[in-house]
């Protein structure tokens, strides 16, 4: 058996949503919206949660830390797509797809573990206020975001050292807008049986293991709601949490529809707008989520347009 990077493979077609030329202006023109709608509105989340000393929390440490991650989740993504209608072209190099793969894995599988993270944070925060300052502890915020970048690090390298040992068969088309770990092992010629085993169990594990910790965190927090006896008291407790489980809802919700169309196989197309809505929709609308329902952070924003146009108006008036 010849691993994959001894043979003669030189480019991969990503065959995207739609063959149809006229489609293609409308589909980058959607994109590129989206996409600057991500990094804009993460990027404002980012910097309004370390300009804004009342945001020194560890709940806007975890969204500080997943603003970043959706907007590296989009970049691995929707760039080359950009590039590739631009072009008309489908194409994407050998060492492109493999850089690709270990990439969107990375930020895919840190969004799923900073969510539980966060949930954590939230079961803390209700279930045992008294002690959440003591038990969310800086040095614990960052071991926390620290560990889950080791956890997904070595599983991406793990899962990119198992493909390059693949030699893959003509013909090369990725029925994705992006090269997705488990198309490329079914484009592979030999033996992809160990792959195959570790992709599901790696799966489980990374995905099932944040989503049974996040439902283990809310049946706490909805068990300690519950036993709140004031009507204000539940409305206050549960929106400190809302926000978080929209996110957690729409993440998993399309993380579950793509492995869904994903068994469809007589669709060539049906796994990529399914992977659309986690990979491109999901980041763009978490800084909406937060904002419109969190008044500190609606405030911090607040701030920072406030000093950004005090600068401009100095600016304008120096000239």
């Amino acid at each position: 058996m010849k691993p994959g990077n001894d043979t003669q493979i030189s480019k991969f077609l990503l065959l995207g949503f739609s063959e149809e030329p006229e489609l293609q202006p409308l589909i980058f023109g959607l994109f590129l919206d989206m996409y600057l709608v991500t990094c804009i509105g993460n990027l404002l989340i980012i910097l309004a949660t370390i300009t804004d000393s009342h945001l020194q929390k560890p709940m806007y440490f975890f969204l500080c830390n997943l603003s970043f991650i959706d907007i590296c989740l989009s970049s691995t993504t929707v760039p080359k797509m950009l590039v590739n209608i631009q072009e008309q072209s489908r194409a994407i190099t050998y060492a492109g797809c493999i850089t690709q793969m270990p990439c969107f894995m990375q930020f895919a599988g840190l969004d799923a573990v900073l969510l539980a993270v966060m949930a954590y944070d939230r079961f803390v925060a209700i279930c045992h206020p008294l002690h959440y300052i003591v038990i969310m502890n800086p040095r614990l915020c960052v071991l926390l975001v620290l560990g889950s970048w080791i956890m997904i690090s070595l599983h991406s390298l793990l899962e990119s050292l198992m493909v390059l040992q693949l030699s893959f068969c003509a013909p090369l088309e990725i029925p994705h807008f992006f090269c997705e770990l488990n198309q490329l092992v079914q484009l592979a010629c030999s033996d992809s049986f160990i792959n195959d085993i570790v992709m599901y169990f790696s799966t489980g594990l990374l995905g099932g293991g944040p989503l049974a910790g996040i439902l283990f965190s809310y049946f706490k927090i909805v068990s300690s709601i519950h036993a709140i006896s004031s009507a204000q008291g539940k409305y206050k407790a549960f929106s400190t949490c809302a926000s978080h489980l929209l996110v957690v809802s729409l993440f998993y919700c399309t993380s579950i529809a793509v492995y869904l169309s994903s068994a469809d196989s007589q669709n060539t197309h049906s796994g990529a707008p399914a992977s659309v809505m986690y990979t491109v929709v999901t980041p763009m609308l978490n800084p909406f989520i937060y904002s419109l329902r969190n008044k500190d952070l609606k405030g911090a924003l607040k701030k920072l347009f406030g000093r950004k146009s005090k600068v401009s108006l100095s600016l304008q008036l120096r000239m």
